[in-house]
């Protein structure tokens, strides 16, 4: 059984590396205006609403994990991840060609370990060079947990982890079950300073995902397993 997040982990590993924070912060808000990344802009709100809860996650994934991140917009979780564990090698995947730009800024004003693909998910999950070769692949704000599950599962090998950051624990048995994993567990947890209550859903990858999955062509939304 994994143990539920540590914020005062979460906090110590910010407060640690808290110049990076600051450079990837202020990148974050000069080109709001132009990419649209966040409607969350004010310091304590990006602090608490994006940078802890983006580690809330950090203990799920293994020392020098090969990790993905679908649909990573202006980078969260995977940013502030990399930010503290510099071991983490990161696959970035983003469909908007803005927010894959800000994504490469950041990625050499921090020199992360990562590599942007400005594409969508379900492309890249048909594509041998990605399909089930992540330790971890993780998103947060993305979609339903059923279309999510779609997207992300195929990415991830046998025994490796998708990490789903929701707002509220989703239910999504069958899709689950099809793609091949098994729920780890579910933990709820607060943000400080009553910036709200989140969850993180962890699924083990027990079995290969069926070739047809991702089916594309926007089914995964249109038409959920789940």
């Amino acid at each position: 059984m994994r143990n539920p997040p540590d914020l005062q982990t979460a906090r110590a590993l910010y407060e640690a590396n808290e110049e990076k924070f600051a450079l990837f912060e202020e990148a974050l808000i000069f080109s709001n205006a132009r990419f649209n990344l966040t409607a969350i802009t004010r310091h304590e709100e990006v602090l608490y609403k994006h940078f802890l809860d983006s580690l809330a996650g950090e203990g799920y994934f293994p020392q020098g994990a090969k990790a993905i991140e679908v649909g990573s917009g202006a980078g969260f979780p995977s940013v502030p991840l990399m930010i503290v564990r510099p071991d983490l090698e990161f696959t970035l995947v983003e469909s908007t060609g803005k927010k894959c730009a800000f994504l490469n800024e950041i990625k050499e004003k921090l020199g992360l370990r990562a590599e942007i693909f400005c594409a969508r998910a379900e492309e890249l999950g048909k594509d041998m060079r990605f399909r089930e070769k992540f330790d971890v692949c993780c998103a947060r704000a993305v979609a339903p947990l059923g279309p999510l599950a779609e997207y992300c599962l195929p990415f991830v090998r046998e025994g490796g982890l998708f990490v789903a950051y929701k707002g509220a624990k989703e239910e999504a048995k069958r899709a689950i079950s099809l793609l091949g994993a098994r729920e780890e567990g579910s933990f709820a947890y607060e943000l400080p300073e009553g910036y709200g209550r989140r969850t993180l859903q962890l699924f083990t990858k027990i079995a290969k995902t069926p070739p047809k999955y991702p089916r594309g062509n926007g089914a995964e939304r249109r038409a959920p397993l789940s």
